[in-house]
């Protein structure tokens, strides 16, 4: 009967592990970068606009405007933006996540 008993409590040890280690991997999964900019960027580019500067918006004509060619280009911009603009470090935002935003940026808008 404790064979029994023992062998219950290590399935429901090792049931209870590998559900908590699924869940772990559920919230680590990748965000997308639509996912990243409605988190992060929406609140100020809805719909791609701005709310604080209309003259810099997501849109292509005011991407060339303000001379943001590349995906790299809107991440230098999201590191060390200009005046109204929040910073977001590499901390905030990964490196890879400020990359899906960027091509999100520019599949989405730059049209």
């Amino acid at each position: 009967m404790k064979t029994i008993g023992m062998a219950s409590v290590l399935f429901v040890i090792t049931f209870t592990a590998i559900v908590a280690i699924s869940l772990n991997d559920l919230e680590a999964a990748e965000k997308t970068g639509e996912q990243l900019f409605k988190e992060h960027c929406s609140v100020c580019h809805p719909e791609g606009g701005n709310i604080i500067n209309p003259k810099k918006t997501l849109m292509k004509k005011d991407l060339v405007a303000n001379n943001i060619k590349t995906s790299d280009d809107v991440i230098k911009t999201m590191r060390t933006p200009g005046p109204g603009m929040t910073a977001f470090d590499k901390k905030t935002i990964s490196d890879k996540e400020a990359r899906n935003i960027a091509d999100f940026v520019f599949k989405k808008f730059n049209k």
